[in-house]
């Protein structure tokens, strides 16, 4: 018996560290995992029960922060489906390889085209062939990149570099052409005079304007006519010719004679 008891004594030291040594990491490991299980025990269901709270009591808060003024902010879905950009530039050469620029404070693509863009507050400069400058402005506009046309809506202004100046409401621009046309009233106004008109077609590259329907011009440097209370008097000449024929005429005899 003293032999087996002699035997069982080493093994048991190999088992359990020696007095006064630390722990193995094996066993630190083992330890702080303990003490991270027991943590979450006792965390989750704190959690839980705050969850449940927060949802029962969540009509309460939303009142309570629409009487303090405080709002969640709103999410346009339109933003999601659009591409919005700000202060798009569009810059290309025209078909006479004369450079205009295009510009806006806004521009969204309209969806499933890629090549047509709806401008807020756009701005299109151009040259005409003798090198003047002309500048569209509008509210909004439609404008095909492609097929550089630019549609315009609300307040159109055509502005000339000599300080011509057409407004109306809705115009179509050829950008590439240097070419632009309208079908609403149009009134201009210009250092050589005043129009109003029907419509407008701007054609041979910005150099001819033909003013469409019912059209009214005043030139600067013209006087008015004076104001006649009767026909013009015919001249001496003509005036006894005619006094002539029509005497003649009371004397003939009548057919029944």
């Amino acid at each position: 018996m003293k032999a087996l008891n002699m035997q069982a004594k080493p093994e048991l030291a190999a088992v359990l560290p020696p007095k006064g040594r630390p722990a193995t990491p094996l066993q630190g490991a083992s330890d702080r995992y303990s003490r991270r299980v027991a943590l979450l025990k006792r965390m989750l269901p704190v959690l839980g029960l705050a969850l449940l709270v927060l949802v029962a009591l969540w009509p309460q808060i939303q009142l309570l922060l629409k009487s303090v003024g405080f709002s969640f902010p709103v999410i346009d879905l339109r933003d999601a489906r659009e591409l919005r950009m700000v202060n798009p530039r569009y810059a290309g050469i025209d078909r006479f390889n004369r450079p205009y620029v295009v510009t806006a404070a806004i521009g969204r693509q309209i969806p499933n085209r890629d090549d047509l863009m709806s401008l807020e507050a756009p701005n299109a400069e151009m040259l005409l062939r003798h090198g003047a400058s002309v500048v569209v402005t509008a509210a909004t506009a439609i404008y095909q990149s492609q097929a550089q046309l630019l549609d315009l809506f609300d307040d159109v202004n055509l502005i000339h570099e000599n300080g011509t100046r057409f407004v109306t409401q809705s115009a179509h621009v050829d950008v590439s052409a240097s070419s632009a046309e309208g079908h609403d009233p149009v009134v201009g106004h210009g250092p050589s005079g005043d129009i109003a008109a029907q419509g407008f077609h701007i054609l041979d590259k910005g150099d001819t304007v033909i003013f469409l329907g019912e059209s009214h011009l005043v030139l600067k440097g013209t006087k008015p006519a004076a104001s006649q209370t009767g026909p013009a008097a015919l001249p001496p000449e003509i005036e006894v010719a005619a006094a002539q024929l029509a005497a003649a005429a009371a004397n003939a005899p009548s057919d029944g004679h």
